[in-house]
């Protein structure tokens, strides 16, 4: 189906390495779609920080997310080691959290066709949106999967490194104070461990054709 002049939010939540970068990808480029993750902005955020040193962070990322043209988070390499530790303390800070959730609430403001991908984005962010995914698989799946990703860049890297820093970072994303991981009451879920990405894009756009009819008919 094509969207035209229909108007379409998705958000895809869920935890580390569970596919929903993938998955969000996929459906923002069938359905024209823009894109955006949120965990690229905490991960920007942390770059910053780590870079800069500011000695007040908050003022410091407020204005450099003032004028973030978020197709420049493409050109930088945010998945160092370092910044995936160092994120998952930054996500819990409440002051951070709102500068990032007001650019993602603009992004969504500014692009009525849009998919946004993280962890609070069905209950923080896009509350409202036509469409809700949460994904999860199995942590071994996960940390597998991550381990190839990271190992491009690192070939010294050991998978028991990878799936200890996965359990604690989806222990902090759930367990923090500020907007947790949650599965909204309306998500549909998406067992990545079952599917391979044919599967996968197969099972979202079903939802995305049945919402599409209901919403605009044919």
């Amino acid at each position: 189906m094509k969207l035209k002049t229909r108007l379409i939010q998705i958000s895809c939540d869920g935890g580390a390495a569970t596919g929903k970068s993938t998955g969000a990808k996929m459906i923002s480029k069938k359905y024209k779609l823009k894109f955006l993750s949120s965990g690229l902005l905490y991960r920007y955020a942390t770059y910053l920080i780590i870079k800069y040193k500011p000695k007040n962070k908050i003022e410091f990322l407020h204005n450099n997310f003032r004028k973030l043209q978020y197709k420049r988070l493409e050109r930088i390499n945010l998945h160092t080691p370092e910044i995936s530790e160092y994120s998952a303390v930054i996500a819990k800070v409440g002051a951070i959290r709102k500068i990032l959730k007001n650019f993602q609430v603009k992004f969504s403001r500014n692009n009525k066709n849009c998919c946004i991908e993280g962890r609070d984005i069905s209950t923080k962010i896009l509350p409202n949106s036509d469409i809700k995914f949460f994904f999860k698989c199995n942590l071994n799946t996960a940390s597998f999967r991550r381990f190839k990703e990271l190992k491009k860049i690192n070939p010294k890297i050991k998978l028991k490194e990878v799936k200890k820093a996965l359990r604690m970072r989806n222990i902090l994303d759930s367990k923090r104070k500020n907007s947790p991981l949650l599965k909204h009451r309306d998500s549909i879920e998406i067992d990545t461990g079952k599917l391979n990405k044919q599967a996968m894009l197969k099972k979202m756009s079903k939802y995305v054709d049945k919402m599409i009819l209901k919403k605009y008919g044919k």
